[in-house]
């Protein structure tokens, strides 16, 4: 695979070497997997530490929750459930920390206080102040597609022009390029079908020549192939990081750390 570098501020990633693990914090009492396990201080530092020594390169910190049908939440109070955690890993840990957001507000916040990336599930197409804001502080990007209602043509071609508008949004913003990660949003405006295509067909994302991160970890699209619950999906996760490797993916994000890191480091050896 190419060997690229990816910069978030004052860190720098080479991709195409090893695949990158992206461990999920969600600081939230409703998020679909997790909701309420981590969302206090010491809980949300011992689980992020937990990652990190199990092989995160970088954490995704959450504070509201993007599962179907959730209940969205000021800014006021994403930035309490985040703020804290944000603050005691930039000051006491050398990881990358990523939040997951889509309101420039939040992101800025948690940018003045030494967060790395933004992670925003509408790729710059929903808060139009989002992509300046991370212009400013030089920060990483992941672009990610969604849609309200699930309905395409062509699933893969429609992700691909999606990403390519947000693109677009970012570098006329003056992001450059060497920040920005694509996401195809698996489980995000999607149906099984739709998922599984994207799957199957994540390479020619590759067209788009940036960074893949991958997070399909725990989701419905697991459970409803194997008919499991959310804290039964370790399998269906692997099988998915592993084919999400050998079809071009850069970065996992994934709860299951320990053995994601695991999968991701075999799965290298085979195909890198």
């Amino acid at each position: 695979m190419p060997i690229g570098i990816l910069k978030m501020r004052d860190k720098t990633l080479e991709t195409g070497k090893k695949t990158y693990i992206m461990g999920i914090l969600n600081m939230t009492p409703d998020s679909f997997s997790d909701g309420g396990m981590y969302n206090t201080l010491d809980k949300g530092i011992e689980r992020a530490l937990k990652m990190i020594q199990d092989g995160a390169d970088m954490i995704d910190i959450g504070g509201e929750s993007s599962r179907p049908g959730y209940t969205p939440v000021s800014a006021e109070e994403e930035l309490k459930r985040i703020m804290p955690i944000v603050k005691n890993l930039c000051s006491n840990t050398e990881t990358i920390v990523s939040i997951d957001t889509m309101k420039s507000n939040v992101a800025e916040e948690c940018l003045k206080i030494g967060a790395h990336i933004i992670n925003d599930i509408w790729g710059l197409q929903r808060d139009h102040d989002m992509a300046r804001v991370v212009a400013d502080y030089g920060a990483g990007i992941v672009i990610m597609h969604n849609k309200d209602v699930a309905e395409y043509d062509d699933v893969v071609k429609e992700v691909i022009k999606f990403l390519e508008k947000s693109i677009d949004i970012a570098l006329k913003a003056g992001i450059k390029n060497e920040n920005i990660m694509v996401d195809p949003g698996i489980g995000f405006g999607k149906n099984l079908e739709h998922n599984l295509t994207l799957m199957k067909r994540l390479d020619e994302l590759k067209c788009l020549g940036l960074p893949i991160l991958l997070g399909t970890s725990r989701k419905s699209m697991i459970g409803k192939v194997l008919n499991l619950d959310v804290g039964e999906r370790v399998e269906g996760t692997a099988a998915t990081v592993s084919v999400g490797i050998v079809k071009g993916a850069d970065i996992v994000r994934v709860h299951d750390v320990k053995e994601m890191h695991r999968v991701a480091m075999m799965t290298d050896a085979i195909v890198r």
